[in-house]
């Protein structure tokens, strides 16, 4: 019985291959041979996730030609990597992908460092920050005085808790956009709600229109749910959309759904202006694309510009009759991520179809959680909260910033006015080798094609800046030494053991 689970096609493997591009070797330094450099770049796919545990790889041949390299070459490389673990293989099978024993399996996402690493890692892989004091404690005093009337009931709310749904509508009704409590779903976090819209509309094999680059971890969710995941590219810098480049795709595509985030970008941290969203509404609605905007980085704007001009009128506001724009908010950027809140706002028929699909998912989301967000939106405390967040994540922002342009001159990027992330061009280099090499030098990263589809992005890296201070300037001191690494081929002289960090 053949023990592979899923196969990677020659062609698909290619490309994410020749997708490591490395800086050209300097002077004295020396390449590995052509079989060394192929095993180590399908490790890093595999310890990455990007080709998945037990998926069969192509025949020798195949990949041979595919690549243009001699067979000879694949089957040495196939060799190294069945002596190191990372191959299985049996006669009449094939060769699967494996990791070898005492290895994590690559969870394909951003989960977060178990907290018995954070001492000697400094992890920058999870854009979340710790909770916001001492507003989460009140807020969950504040929950278990309002519990006792819900604890004689089942406690099962598919739609979410009436007073909560009713409280999200008003803060969008008061934001000039009139919305009712049947147009408001809670949910187990945005992830939960964007899974929830997936499984509705959008189908094993349909088409999803997603921006290049996007969120690793919806990208993951939808390429796990069957989805054929259309890349649309961002504009240059921060400005948004590329809006002939949606037209075109909504045109020629006819995307089932497309899920973009207008409000600081993950990960880019771009901010799309108004033109751009009644556009891309518009374009959506022509194509009969259903538009899911992500808001949940929306209110994290850094810049006191920003505040005052006043932030440009969220999406469904171009789309009053409801028909095109999904909604998808969330308290888990904004205040913290183990409040796992979501929201949907959708035409009442949605959010009937989503309640009624939920009895097979995750019947509700925690009474408790419901509760604790909806005293902070009902007492004010949200909005101090978030002020909180707000000057936390600045000041992060503008130390790592600091720390990388002195550390890391060649480095490129822009420095956004909002959202939680720097996306950062590694001045050459390969951002899957940086992270792997980020390992050894004790800061944990992710590389650039975590965010892009099929191989894109190899020479970025996402920074987000959840840490501030001397972490920060440490951060940008053991990235420069990962550098080091990468351009030496990880032959370099051993980094210092990472020093000792307690949040």
């Amino acid at each position: 019985m053949a023990q592979w689970t899923s196969a990677v096609g020659a062609a698909q493997l290619a490309r994410l291959l020749t997708s490591q591009q490395e800086r050209p070797a300097g002077p004295g330094s020396r390449r590995p041979p052509a079989y060394r450099a192929l095993a180590d770049g399908i490790r890093l796919l595999v310890l990455e996730g990007r080709v998945p545990v037990a998926a069969r790889l192509p025949a020798e041949r195949e990949l041979a030609l595919s690549l243009s390299v001699s067979r000879t070459t694949v089957a040495a490389a196939y060799e190294a990597l069945r002596g190191e673990g990372f191959l299985e293989s049996r006669r009449g099978a094939g060769s699967w992908t494996a990791v070898p024993a005492g290895n994590p399996v690559p969870a394909r996402g951003l989960e977060p460092l178990p907290p018995e690493a954070l001492g000697s890692m400094i992890d920058l892989g999870c854009a979340s920050l710790p909770a916001p004091e001492p507003w989460l404690t009140r807020a969950v005093q504040g929950a278990l005085e309002e519990l006792p009337p819900y604890a004689h009931t089942h406690g099962d709310y598919p739609a979410g808790l009436p007073a909560l749904r009713a409280m999200i509508a008003e803060r969008y009704t008061a934001r000039g956009i009139p919305t009712m409590p049947e147009q408001i779903m809670v949910t187990t976090g945005a992830m939960g709600a964007i899974d929830a819209i997936c499984h509705l509309f959008a189908g094993r094999g349909e088409r999803i229109a997603v921006e290049s680059p996007s969120y690793a971890n919806i990208l993951q969710l939808m390429r796990e749910a069957g989805a054929r995941l259309v890349p649309v590219a961002m504009a240059e810098g921060l400005a948004g959309w590329d809006m002939d480049r949606w037209r075109q795709v909504l045109r020629e595509a006819a995307p089932r759904l497309a899920y973009v985030v207008a409000d600081f970008h993950n990960p880019t941290g771009a901010l799309a202006d108004e033109d751009q969203r009644r556009r891309l509404v518009d374009a959506a609605r022509a194509a009969g694309t259903v538009l899911v905007a992500d808001e949940t980085m929306s209110e994290l704007w850094l810049e006191e510009e920003v505040a005052a001009a006043g932030m440009p009128r969220r999406v469904c506001a171009f789309d009053p009759a409801g028909s095109t724009v999904i909604t998808v908010g969330s308290a888990s950027k904004a205040f913290w991520a183990g409040m796992r809140i979501g929201w949907v706002r959708a035409a009442p028929d949605i959010v009937r179809s989503l309640v009624a699909a939920r009895a097979y998912a995750d019947l509700g989301t925690p009474v408790l959680e419901q509760l604790a967000v909806n005293w902070l939106f009902s007492t004010g405390g949200w909005e101090q909260a978030v002020a909180l967040r707000r000057a936390q994540a600045r000041e992060n922002r503008d130390a790592l910033v600091t720390a990388l342009r002195r550390e890391l001159p060649d480095w490129e990027f822009s420095v956004p006015r909002g959202g939680l992330t720097l996306w950062v061009r590694a001045g050459g280099l390969s951002g899957s080798r940086l992270a792997e090499m980020g390992e050894r030098t004790g800061v944990r990263v992710p590389s650039g094609p975590r965010f892009g589809v099929d191989g894109a992005f190899e020479g970025y890296v996402r920074l987000p800046f959840t840490v501030g201070g001397a972490v920060a300037e440490e951060a940008a001191v053991r990235l420069a030494a990962a550098a080091r690494l990468v351009e030496t081929g990880g032959t370099g002289a051993a980094a210092e053991s990472p020093r000792t960090f307690v949040a």
